[in-house]
């Protein structure tokens, strides 16, 4: 059975430049002291990523790309996979510290894709033993994969699944999804008549999608334009230029169970609420230091996971949107930022500020290949780029138990995501086991100090731990005044009854009719 890719995957090919690559990365750390005889070959490692390929389609799956890109293109078998071309292995160069790591991971990540195998590959880092908080002899896994392939969630439930639940060698899920049939390569008859009629029937469907949503389209218009366009509110900084083709990495972790007492100073507040704060604050400290800090606050954006509860993440693919959230750099009181972000995201949640961008995705749903990937190199290049946000930032959830890789366990986890022009840095927080990490993404001539924003996220963290609540200030008492005393009612004067008038008796008439004398 054919599968072709949504618009909304296509989209992360389109927009693909040698500066802009649009794969993600996971980077994970292991102890191997957990395993049998304290130590993992890489070997071990290739035999059990490959006991765990058939958890999901997008191990052996290729693109089928359309000459082009007349149509979106197809995922089809790859009838030449070899696990051991997808997986390499090196070791950390001296002196073998966190920055030689930070360097390796990112040029990694700066490396294009084999974008004719399937989209994903593992990279085994060993000698970390000079690393500070890693135990000796551990290694760190970067893996690769296209966003065309997955979004957040479903590259997280990719990994999982990958996982196991303890040294033994348990899966962490216990029942994978039954096989997908990925089929073949479709003839290039049938290639050309699917793509006439999608594009004979895209105006139609589009049309269609665009009268039901017409109403939240005017709404939203007529709101960008009273407030200035899509750059209003987004201030100019250095993050907002070309990105070229050198990232750089950095990367620290901060315990859930504080993020969770930071929480409780600001009611309401959620974890993201706490990571906003967080770079927020560290922006502002960072853009301070070079004298850089404008007077209004930064904005990011948020991603949006459009799967709601019952969606499923182990199915490929992306179904995200987004919303933009001001960070606030604007105020240097931490807890003060916090209540103000929290004020913000309980009102703008996905069904208001993540509006446009859902009407966007949606439509783009029934636009035909050519165009879609035409208007979508135009509107991310460096000339016609829109400054619609100062940066990213993902919150991921991930498994709050730890995971082990052929017996080693899991013992740190970070992310990486890719850039854009006119967004110059992302920051990835995906939890673990009780921490969350802060992953820092830039490129070396938007950040070269990236040591230092690091630094910047430890303090504004710290911040926000030692900050106090300021209590309610108690109405100011007033003295309360005596009662006064109402004047008492005089009296009222007791009217004595007048006094009847003296009536002489008239004598009674006797029998003769005549008044008797006295």
């Amino acid at each position: 059975m054919l599968k072709q890719l949504s618009a909304q995957d296509a989209q992360f090919l389109y927009t693909q430049t040698a500066n802009n690559l649009t794969h993600i990365m996971g980077v994970y750390i292991y102890d191997p002291a957990t395993a049998p005889g304290g130590f993992v070959r890489f070997k071990d490692i290739i035999r059990h990523v490959e006991s765990r390929v058939h958890t999901s389609p997008l191990f052996k799956r290729r693109l089928h790309r359309l000459p082009f890109d007349m149509d979106h293109p197809y995922w089809v078998e790859d009838e030449h996979f070899d696990i051991e071309a997808h997986m390499s292995h090196a070791r950390l160069p001296e002196p073998g510290d966190w920055r030689q790591f930070c360097i390796a991971v990112a040029r990694w990540f700066s490396k294009p894709m084999d974008m004719n195998r399937p989209l994903w590959d593992i990279y085994i880092i060993e000698g970390l033993d000079r690393i500070p908080g890693i135990p000796k002899g551990s290694f760190a896994m970067l893996h690769r994969v296209h966003h065309a392939a997955v979004d957040g969630a479903s590259g997280a439930h990719a990994f999982i699944a990958m996982s196991d639940i303890d040294a033994k060698g348990t899966p962490a899920i216990a029942e994978p999804p039954p096989v997908e049939e990925l089929g073949k390569a479709p003839s290039s008859a049938e290639t050309i008549s699917r793509a006439w009629s999608a594009s004979m029937q895209s105006p139609v469907k589009f049309m269609n999608a665009l009268m039901k949503m017409s109403p939240a389209i005017i709404s939203s218009a007529r709101r960008s334009i009273a407030e200035g366009g899509m750059t209003a509110g987004v201030p100019e900084t250095r993050f907002n230029v070309p990105v070229g083709p050198h990232k750089m990495f950095d990367a620290t972790t901060v315990a859930l169970a504080d993020v969770a007492e930071i929480r409780k100073k600001v009611p309401g507040a959620t974890v993201n609420d706490v990571v906003l704060t967080t770079v927020g604050g560290a922006l502002r400290k960072y853009l301070a230091k070079h004298k850089e800090l404008p007077k209004d606050s930064l904005v990011a954006v948020a991603p949006i996971n459009l799967r709601g509860k019952g969606g499923k993440a182990s199915k490929p693919g992306n179904q995200v949107s987004a919303m933009s959230v001001p960070i606030r750099t604007d105020i240097a009181d931490p807890l003060a930022r916090l209540a103000a972000i929290r004020d913000y995201t309980v009102e703008a949640k996905e069904a208001k500020a993540g509006v446009s961008a859902r009407i966007m995705t949606d439509l783009s749903q029934h636009i035909p290949g050519a165009t879609m990937a035409a208007v979508a190199r135009l509107v991310t290049s460096e000339r016609f780029a829109v400054r619609g946000t100062n940066l990213f930032i993902s919150n991921v959830p991930g498994a709050q138990v730890p995971l082990y890789l052929a017996g080693a366990q899991l013992v740190q986890q970070h992310g990486m995501a890719p850039l854009a022009n006119n967004m110059g840095l992302f920051v990835a927080t995906p939890s673990y086991n009780g921490r969350i990490a802060f992953s820092l993404i830039s490129e070396r001539a938007v950040m070269p100090d990236i040591a230092f924003f690091r630094e910047c996220i430890e303090e504004s963290f710290a911040d926000l731990m030692a900050a106090v609540p300021k209590p309610e200030k108690p109405k100011a008492a007033t003295a309360e005044p005596k009662p006064v005393a109402k004047p008492k009612p005089k009296p009222k004067a007791v009217q004595k009854p007048a006094a009847k008038p003296k009536v002489k008796p008239v004598a009674k008439a006797n029998a003769t009719g005549k008044t008797p004398r006295k």
